[in-house]
């Protein structure tokens, strides 16, 4: 038995000594139970969650230990081919019933080598259930049927019903996704996100390595997880639930950091975005847009709400938002016709908006979005994360709830009219020869507050830079539609070609002396602004 090993237990045990009474056996249970559907059972122990709560904290005063990659040889040989090829059993799916929730397990592979121990929960007692390649139908000459030693799952799905879709799944570090209100999976979500794009780097992935599943026999689903990493520890209550308007999660979290950190990323969304209308020209597709989300949204204790569209930059850039007592944020999809993607694969119209709403004040700290630059769309390049302004040391805890709701917009009503589409191009006026160094930027947003209104109604888009220069400021209602455009210039000319710094916007449209639009923002870089104009030339 390796050193990794005993010192992990050592530190289980000391988890047991705080009060983390669910891993002790009861004597009086059998040592193996059979569930409803037929799969064997390992012996019962109790559970709790305030349990599992002081398992972490122990964790966390100790120092870490991975766990143990068994086969390490073997998993490495399971790559996605090879994984693509191994199915679950049907007949060992877990609450396999009509009405509740089906769950079944992730093979392990090379991109998923470290082991995941499941429990099943039955009235406050958990019994794991066991890894094993008899779960699984594997091809013969597949080397996955050569495993002997490894000891864990890669993750769990859940499906709507038997033989169904599948609406949930948990796979990799802390990451899960759900099918939102379309059946369309898209964004992530994960349990804690440390040091994320900082420049030294690298990042530190915290994993769910321990899963305690209680369905309760009406479709709604609660999963327990046990968080741990170098730098963290945490114990995760994540409630789940289908209703009419999408998947609904409730989640408590209770992070314990064993080491100080840069970053803390709390309750991080992770999406895609390649290309939209405002950087079309970046790829070289013929699908007009490419991307899982279009913007993130944000809703300040003050009652400002700001739209920021997301950018696919030349380099990887951080920006925080400064938001005590946040509202709420999401990486959102606004644009839902199928012809702003004409993708009839993948259906991105149809990915879900994933919206975080704290369920209490969580104090100072910031909305913080982090953009890498991509070339593809298999490549998740965008994360939006709470960064409280304290509690990044070691030895710091945060304990914080929030509601993630993964339906087609924010669960909130808008209070102002909203931006629905940004689009760039030449700056100037058509016909006449257009100025260097000058592009057109044009915002449509809808009419709310807007009915009744018209051009000649001095209703002004109001537009700040952080460098550069603004004119032709206007904005009218579009003719023929229910939608409302505001347009400017932005001449960045005098900025030399060797300086990249970016250039930060922002505008709302003013309404006899007040917004009548949410607050849009916007970060470009001179680079691409240069790109963009050749492209047109």
């Amino acid at each position: 038995m390796t050193r990794s090993i005993l010192n992990r237990r050592q530190m289980l045990a000391s988890g047991l000594g705080a009060g983390a009474f669910f891993l002790l056996p009861e004597v009086a249970r059998a040592q193996q139970q059979m569930s409803e559907e037929g799969m064997a059972l390992g012996p019962g122990r109790e559970f709790s969650f305030e349990g599992l709560q002081d398992l972490a904290k122990a964790l966390a005063e100790g120092e870490y230990f991975p766990m143990e990659v068994a086969d390490a040889d073997i998993l490495e040989q399971v790559d996605y081919d090879y994984h693509n090829q191994i199915r679950y059993r049907a007949d060992q799916t877990l609450w396999n019933d009509e009405n509740r929730s089906p769950v079944q397990f992730f093979f392990p592979g090379r991109y998923f080598r470290e082991p995941v121990h499941i429990y099943a929960l039955d009235d406050g007692i958990a019994r794991e259930v066991p890894f094993s390649t008899e779960l699984f139908d594997i091809p013969d000459d597949n080397p996955a049927r050569r495993l002997t030693q490894t000891e864990g799952f890669a993750g769990f799905r859940v499906q709507d019903e038997p033989g169904g879709n599948d609406w949930m799944a948990f796979l990799g570090a802390s990451y899960w996704r759900t099918s939102g209100y379309s059946g369309q999976f898209g964004l992530s979500v994960r349990g804690l996100a440390l040091d994320t794009a900082i420049p030294d780097g690298p990042e530190e992935f915290p994993r769910f390595t321990r899963f305690w599943l209680d369905e309760h026999g009406t479709g709604e689903l609660t999963a327990y997880a046990l968080l741990e990493s170098p730098s963290a520890t945490g114990a995760y209550k994540i409630s789940s639930l289908r209703e009419e308007r999408g998947v609904l999660q409730d989640v408590e979290a209770h992070v314990f950091l064993r080491s100080g950190v840069e970053r803390l990323g709390l309750a991080p969304l992770t999406s895609m975005y390649w290309y939209g209308k405002p950087n079309a020209h970046v790829a070289a597709d013929w699908r007009p847009e490419v991307h899982d989300s279009d913007g993130l949204e944000i809703h300040m204790a003050s009652g400002e709400r700001i739209w920021r569209p997301l950018n696919n930059p030349p380099r990887t850039t951080a920006n925080s938002f400064v938001a005590p007592g946040v509202k709420g944020f999401g990486l959102m999809q606004r644009e839902r016709a199928f012809d702003e993607y004409q993708d009839d694969g993948v259906f991105y119209e149809k990915r879900a908006s994933a919206w975080i709403e704290p369920s209490y004040d969580w104090g100072d700290g910031a909305v913080t979005l982090i953009e890498l630059r991509t070339d593809d769309e298999i490549h998740d390049n965008i994360v939006a994360m709470w960064t409280p302004d304290a509690g990044a040391e070691r030895g710091a805890e945060h304990h914080f709830g929030y509601r993630l709701t993964w339906f087609e917009d924010a669960p909130v009503p808008p209070n102002a009219a909203r931006f629905i589409s940004t689009r760039m191009g030449a700056g100037g006026v058509p016909g006449q020869p257009r100025p260097e160094g000058v592009v057109k930027i044009v915002c449509d947003f809808d009419d709310m507050g807007f009915a009744g209104l018209g051009r000649d109604d001095g209703i002004t888009p109001v537009v700040t830079t952080s460098r550069g220069e603004i004119s032709g400021e206007t904005a009218y209602p579009v003719v023929g539609e229910d939608y409302w455009r505001a347009i400017f210039d932005l001449d960045f000319s005098e900025i030399p070609e060797d300086d990249d710094d970016p250039i930060d916007l922002r505008m709302y449209v003013d309404v006899d002396g007040r917004a009548g639009t949410e607050t849009w923002l916007m970060q470009l870089f001179p680079s691409q602004l240069r790109s963009l104009l050749s492209s047109k030339a």
